[in-house]
């Protein structure tokens, strides 16, 4: 399903779907990776904490695109080390809704990232948290399973495919 959306871009797939659904601009890319797509693995973790993005890398299969709400904590809940496991286990991007680290890292090893910015300080791995469940992230909702479409303009999520598919077909 996901090959049908073609080379669109995050902005061509926003104009189907009526200017609705694209990440704040604050969500932006940590380096200038390439186009993704993929459905979307959530997790949501408690401000200052990465337990849940640990344990979403454990269950991600290949093609997710993982999608992190970190409350708004300034302690980086992603960088080299779960970008290693995120690759090893196919995952296609990462989106949080807070700061990661280790951009240098991130951009050698092709992962793309996108984030409200950098900041070096880490985090504790205590909990709770959630993952699988509907989060906000950069002012929308994300559902497990959403298709997830981002590039160098943003971050953009879709749950009703077979619509936004069709207008695409008219834009073409």
């Amino acid at each position: 399903m996901l090959a049908a959306f073609g080379e669109a871009s995050a902005a061509q797939v926003g104009d189907c779907m009526s200017r609705l659904g694209a990440m704040d601009a604050g969500i932006r890319p940590v380096w200038p990776g390439p186009r993704v797509i993929g459905a979307a693995l959530t997790a949501w973790c408690h401000a200052g904490d990465n337990l849940m993005v640990h344990k979403a890398l454990s269950l991600a299969v290949p093609g997710d695109v993982l999608v992190v709400n970190t409350q708004g904590s300034g302690n980086s809940g992603f960088g080299e080390l779960l970008a290693t496991s995120a690759v090893k286990a196919g995952v296609r991007a990462v989106v949080v809704d807070g700061t990661v680290r280790d951009a240098e890292a991130l951009a050698a090893m092709g992962l793309p990232v996108y984030a409200r910015g950098l900041c070096p300080n880490g985090c504790n791995k205590d909990g709770p948290g959630e993952v699988g469940t509907i989060i906000a992230c950069g002012g929308v909702a994300v559902r497990p399973g959403d298709v997830v479409i981002a590039d160098r303009d943003g971050v953009l999520v879709r749950p009703e495919i077979d619509e936004t598919l069709r207008k695409l077909k008219v834009i073409e």
